[in-house]
């Protein structure tokens, strides 16, 4: 799941965008209104959720909301906000708000307003992912093969393994440009060389290979990634 974050509190932002990392997210932290509204038009990446701090310079997290409702944008918002009165919840709200949680929060509630959110929208990422005998286990950043044997064989993952593998999953049978994975998981302030995404398939194909497990990934010459269910035994 890739998430914008707009909050301009420094410290705030900085750990808000480490707990959301830690859990397997891939987070853009903007500190201003304008620039979070360049990275919703952007071409390249498409955001499952946004966390909106209210007061932003620029444009206001509330700003936001109105104009990705005007344009019909069903991008679920959690808007953080100081401004906790039932009046201007109500209005947060009325503006497109999906959610709302008044500073100052404990991280665990942010992380629970978010699977919340992920429960009432169709669109994000299920809290599991099965195709065939391949399942990710999202609580213990793992993948699970079933075999012959009585219980599957678990490959632990790297949070950049399993998120390729996730979104791989996610669009299975369709072939995806290195290019869009490299935009898609790897946030816009990292600055990943130009074969990175190569270099992790050639890593998680390792990984997969030394379990004893075919990797259905294939690389498609010119085009990208796909991960063939094909490959894969049901």
């Amino acid at each position: 799941m890739r998430i914008l974050l707009a909050e301009d509190e420094t410290d705030l932002g900085l750990a808000v965008k480490q707990v959301l990392v830690s859990e397997k997210y891939v987070v853009d932290w903007v500190i201003d209104g304008t620039q979070a509204w360049d990275y919703l038009e952007s071409q390249w990446t498409d955001y499952t959720v946004a966390i909106f701090d209210w007061l932003l310079p620029g444009l206001s997290g509330l700003e936001l909301c109105q104009r990705l409702r005007v344009h019909q944008n069903p991008l679920p918002i959690l808007m953080l906000t100081a401004l906790g009165q039932s009046e201007n919840r109500v209005k947060g709200l009325d503006a497109g708000a999906d959610d709302y949680l008044v500073k100052p929060f404990v991280m665990e509630e942010l992380l629970a307003r978010l699977r919340a959110l992920q429960r009432r929208s169709p669109q994000l990422q299920p809290p599991s992912l099965t195709i065939g005998t391949f399942s990710l286990d999202y609580a213990n950043n793992a993948l699970c093969v079933k075999g012959s044997e009585v219980s599957p064989t678990v490959i632990p993952l790297t949070i950049k393994e399993f998120q390729i593998l996730a979104y791989l999953m996610q669009n299975r049978d369709r072939i995806i440009p290195g290019s869009k994975i490299r935009h898609q998981l790897w946030d816009f302030n990292e600055e990943p060389i130009s074969n990175v995404v190569a270099a992790q398939m050639r890593l998680l194909r390792r990984k997969l290979a030394s379990y004893g497990c075919d990797c259905p990934i294939e690389t498609i010459p010119g085009q990208g990634y796909r991960f063939n269910t094909s490959l894969i035994e049901y």
